[in-house]
This record gives structure tokens, C-alpha cells and sequence, in this order.
């Protein structure tokens, strides 16, 4: 740098670019899915439902991890995990023999299930996933009642409801439409019949006609034949009547 020359610094608004891109640049959190509430019968089974969406490939390195919070309890343990490759059940707690892993990581998906159901089993469950880089997100928690015998819904009754009355209406409609398609088949045959029928007489009343004009002059010849015939036995009847008188 010559002597007496200024001093160079950086831009600010290269500097201020820099800074947004390295900190203030949004990062896009993976988002893991699981069902509200899933209902179990005691000594049954029950499937505990974990998907993801991540902005990064599926890693090799991902790991699902599934925790478990009893009913009323405070405090919530680790009953699974899932890494590199190879599901992990812990060996203490009430699971330790009772879960099965039936996820696969290539379709995002951490599923469990729970065998043997028990009602000390009520609680809340949490799965949570990790895809580096992909690793910051929140949880998700899904909620296991279990009972004696399942319930029905409230929202599978009504949509049971819902579903029949759609049924019968649109088996109503269905009806109407077919009901209506047969009453204008019907009218339409009706209708060329009667055009038919009509077409018939009207070329049945012109021969007639037609025949009755023909007939018209031989009728008339056969009257004038008839007219010249007894004119002409008239005339000769009356010239031999003549000629007797004559003779005498």
C-alpha cells in the first residue's frame, strides 16, 4: 500500500449482506406428523404412527426416538430408539418386551407397535426425529387410551350416519332419473307410432281419392252409353209403329 493512501474497508452493505446470509438466512425445520388420540382394547394391539418432512434427503444417519409419559406422570422416558440402521428397545420400563419396530426410513416413516395392551399403558407418547443436517423441528405427541372394549367414535358414528343418508339419496335420484328415462322412451315410441298411424291414412284417403277420380268418367261414359242406348230402342220402336200404320 503506497504511503498517504486511504485506507481500505469493507462495504457496508457487503458486510450487511454477509451477516444475513450466515445469521439471519431462515432455516427450514423438519416437521414430524402423528395421530391426535388412538384407542387400544386390553390384550390387543395398537399401532403408534410417526411420518416426517424434511428439506434434506433421507439421511443415513437419521434416528427416530419414541418417549413415553405415563397418565398423570410428570416425567417422560425413552421406551425406543432407532439408529443407524438398527432399532433399539430399552430394557427397562413396561415396553422392554412389547415393542415391535414396523417403520422404514426410506418413506419417512417411525412407526411402532405395542403389543398386549394394558391400562397402565394410558399415557402419552412423543416420537421425535432427527436427519442431519436436518435437526431442528419440534416433536409430535400422540395420546393412547386404552379400555375394556374400544368405543365408537363419536366421528365414526356420524360419518356412518352421514354416509347412509348420502346413499339413500343418491340412490333416490338414481331411481327418478331411471324412472324418467323410461317414461320418455315410452312417449317418444308412442309418439312415432301415432306418426306412423297418421302417415298410413293419409296415404289410404289419397288412393281412395285418387281411385274415385278414375272411376268418375266411366261411370259417366257408362251413363251416356246407357242414355244413347234407349234413345236409339225409343227411336226404333217408334219408326216400326210408323211403319205399320203405314201398311194399313
Amino acid at each position: 500500500m503506497a504511503p498517504g493512501a486511504p485506507s481500505s474497508s469493507p462495504s457496508p452493505i457487503l458486510a450487511a449482506l454477509l451477516f444475513s446470509s450466515l445469521v439471519l438466512s431462515p432455516a427450514l425445520a423438519i416437521v414430524v406428523y402423528t395421530d391426535r388420540e388412538v384407542y387400544g382394547a386390553v390384550g390387543s394391539q395398537v399401532t403408534l404412527h410417526c411420518s416426517f418432512w424434511s428439506s434434506e434427503w433421507v439421511s443415513d444417519d437419521i434416528s427416530f426416538t419414541w418417549r413415553y409419559q405415563p397418565e398423570g406422570g410428570r416425567d417422560a422416558i425413552s421406551i425406543f430408539h432407532y439408529a443407524k440402521g438398527q432399532p433399539y428397545i430399552d430394557e427397562v420400563g413396561t415396553f422392554k418386551e412389547r415393542i415391535q419396530w414396523v417403520g422404514d426410513p426410506r418413506w419417512k416413516d417411525g412407526s411402532i407397535v405395542i403389543h398386549n395392551l394394558d391400562y397402565s399403558d394410558n399415557g402419552t407418547f412423543t416420537c421425535d426425529v432427527k436427519n442431519p443436517p436436518d435437526i431442528v423441528g419440534k416433536t409430535s405427541q400422540v395420546t393412547l387410551y386404552v379400555f375394556e372394549k374400544v368405543p365408537t367414535r363419536y366421528g365414526v358414528v356420524l360419518g356412518a350416519v352421514i354416509g347412509g343418508i348420502l346413499g339413500v339419496v343418491l340412490l333416490l335420484l338414481l331411481l327418478f332419473y331411471l324412472v324418467r328415462y323410461c317414461w320418455l322412451r315410452r312417449q317418444a315410441a308412442l309418439q312415432r307410432r301415432l306418426s306412423a298411424m297418421e302417415k298410413g291414412k293419409f296415404h289410404k284417403s289419397s288412393k281412395d281419392s285418387s281411385k274415385r277420380g278414375r272411376q268418375t268418367p266411366v261411370l259417366y261414359a257408362m251413363l251416356d252409353h246407357s242414355r244413347s242406348a234407349k234413345a236409339a230402342s225409343e227411336k226404333k220402336s217408334k219408326g216400326l209403329g210408323e211403319s205399320r200404320k203405314d201398311k194399313k
